[in-house]
């Protein structure tokens, strides 16, 4: 009599170290300007934590914040204008070819991106081509940041962290290739896996790190926005971002971005 058996699919193992501190990295800066910065940073991030209005988890529930179900509801609009796009995948940047500073995690072209909005970046050609992608974004309350993020097959993103936790991260799944097991993310020492449809949040100050061991493209939508805090100090939160927009590294990022457009949208 002949049997089957269902195969196990590989997980990796929980880390042995406790990752769910977002003082946790990779490598602590060696000079003492930047273990002076570093403290600064760690000084401002501790007290948004205390004054963040649904306290300070590294995965929060959807539940929390209720213009998740809707764009949960309306997804298949926001996938159907993914597929439309997704025809130009291979003319798209890579991360790092927008944002240099991704290049200390990413170097080959794996990882694409297809932005709608930025802190100081010009997204309008992009964002005509999704208008019920962008009328759903516009349910998010202190939306900063939201791009279709594509990631390759077999693409691995090593274990990293956030710049600021001043914002919380938004991921709806709208391509989750089978099986579905063998794409996941690690947040600090939890792992989740991507579902159509389905919404997850989180802070990415936390360390985390990203798999796609499949044959097949796996692609979020990706929204960062503001985290809400207790009044003040959400109003000084929503301040410091923006100003955030004339940081170098970010008008860098929006000078590509708008060359990017007008070179892909001219052919």
């Amino acid at each position: 009599m002949n049997t089957t058996t269902t195969p196990v699919l590989p997980r990796p193992h929980p880390p042995t170290e406790n990752l769910c501190d977002r003082k946790h990295r990779l490598a602590p800066p060696k000079t003492w300007s930047g273990r002076l910065g570093l403290a600064m940073q760690d000084a401002l991030e501790s007290f948004v934590a205390k004054v963040s209005a649904h306290g300070d988890p590294h995965i929060y529930e959807t539940k929390t914040f209720p213009w998740a179900a809707e764009l949960e509801a309306d997804w298949k609009k926001i996938r159907a204008e993914l597929d439309a796009v997704m025809v130009y995948r291979d003319q798209m940047p890579s991360f790092q070819d927008i944002l240099k500073e991704v290049s200390t995690i990413q170097t080959d072209n794996d990882w694409k991106t297809f932005f709608l909005a930025g802190i100081g970046m010009d997204c309008t050609e992009n964002a005509t081509r999704c208008p019920e992608t962008m009328r759903l974004l516009g349910q998010i309350p202190g939306m900063k940041t939201a791009f279709f993020s594509i990631l390759s097959p077999h693409k691995h993103i090593p274990a990293h962290r956030g710049a600021y936790n001043g914002v919380l991260r938004f991921h709806l799944g709208l391509l989750v290739p089978e099986p579905r097991e063998r794409v996941r993310i690690r947040i600090g020492n939890d792992f989740r896996n991507w579902t159509e449809g389905k919404a997850l949040i989180f802070d990415d100050t936390y360390n985390h790190e990203v798999w796609n061991d499949t044959d097949g493209y796996r692609v979020v939508l990706f929204v960062d926005f503001t985290r809400p805090l207790r009044q003040p100090w959400h109003w000084f939160n929503e301040r410091l971002l923006n100003i955030g927009a004339l940081a170098p590294f970010l008008r860098e990022a929006g000078k590509k971005q708008t060359a990017w457009q007008k070179k892909f949208y001219k052919k």
